[in-house]
């Protein structure tokens, strides 16, 4: 048997934690109780990874079941992988019956198609997602088992999930594939990554609470502001104040928890303004790039006015980072209006 697919499920089982490694092992069902009887679990995981595969060995493994094990990892650890959501389109209404086995057999037959060295494997999850693992070769070299790609798709949604391979070429085959397979006509990428599959799922299912955007700023004047002669009660002030906050921050983020994204990333494309006469400033545009990143952005941006970090509510610009399903934005001017108008791409 190939030598190099046993070594590629004992590198996969060297990534499991050590205390989950016998539950991956048994999901995965290729080897037998009495096998996985003789495994030693408590023993480091460089033995543990030696002693299963010397039992695939024993059960002549081949691709398919290395992938399959593949697979249950990257679904016990989605977080181990960047994420895109991709949008697909179609014309004209009604919906389809879907059917795996036809999915199956259009999306390997557009895809090798175009490209022969590549494989394919598929799984079917409770929660009808669909996950789609291909390792890409080229017209002169076999499958790189090591770089994949993993597709996730729930039938009957629009939405995909995709971790890309490291070759960028791969991708528009791959949505081609995507297009045919599951009878849409077009898919485009929502500007919207994480490595939180689960979040970005509550994102564009719409499956958590946040209210969005309720709050518009009153003017300056318009505000309680509290005279200077007052007898200003500081307990009751400070206390006021945070029930203001309060309030802001649950019409703007809602009560419940906030879907998991690392990073917000924010283009400007703006023009230097001087006089028309004097034309000493480039007419070129000024662009500047500004990301935000943290282990969970939204939760940190909720946190900001209650710790006094910022005023209350936090800008259009960060809050509408799940209701616009995106957190890669392009801001730039608004030609038809005043140069302090902008609008975000």
């Amino acid at each position: 048997m190939d030598e190099t697919v046993v070594e590629y499920i004992r590198r996969t089982v060297l990534k499991i934690p050590r205390d989950k490694i016998k539950a991956v092992l048994q999901e995965w069902d290729f080897l037998s109780e009495k096998q996985l009887q003789t495994i030693k679990f408590n023993q480091i995981k460089e033995n543990i990874s030696y002693d299963v595969a010397q039992l695939c060995e024993e059960n002549f493994a081949d691709i398919k079941q290395a992938a399959i094990l593949d697979i249950i990892y990257n679904y016990t650890y989605p977080n181990k992988r960047l994420w895109s959501v991709y949008q697909m389109r179609k014309t004209g209404g009604g919906t389809e019956t879907f059917d795996l086995q036809v999915l199956k057999k259009k999306f390997k037959r557009q895809l090798r198609s175009v490209l022969k060295n590549v494989t394919i494997n598929f799984r079917e999850y409770e929660d009808s997602a669909i996950w789609i693992r291909i390792a890409w070769g080229t017209p002169y070299t076999k499958p790189n088992q090591y770089k994949t790609s993993y597709v996730v798709y729930h039938s009957q949604t629009p939405y995909v999930f995709i971790s890309p391979s490291v070759l960028k070429s791969n991708l528009p085959l791959l949505c081609q594939a995507l297009v045919v397979a599951s009878n849409y006509h077009d898919i485009c990428a929502m500007e919207l990554r994480s490595h939180s599959l689960n979040s970005l799922k509550d994102i564009v299912f719409k499956t958590y609470s946040q209210n969005f955007q309720t709050y518009c700023p009153k003017p300056i004047q318009e505000r309680n502001v509290a005279p200077e002669s007052e007898d200003l009660r500081i307990i009751q002030e400070n206390r006021s104040e945070k029930e203001r906050i309060k309030r802001l921050n649950r019409e703007v983020f809602g009560d419940g928890p906030q879907p998991q994204l690392e990073f917000a990333q924010y283009k400007l494309e703006t023009m230097f303004k001087s006089n028309p006469k004097m034309d000493v400033l480039d007419k070129e545009p000024f662009r500047c790039l500004v990301k935000f990143s943290s282990p969970h952005l939204l939760e940190s941006l909720k946190s900001l006015a209650p710790a006094g970090m910022a005023d209350a509510a936090l800008s259009p610009l960060l809050t509408c980072i799940p209701h616009k399903a995106r957190n890669y934005f392009k801001i730039k001017e608004k030609k038809a209006f005043s140069p302090e108008s902008f609008v975000t791409r």
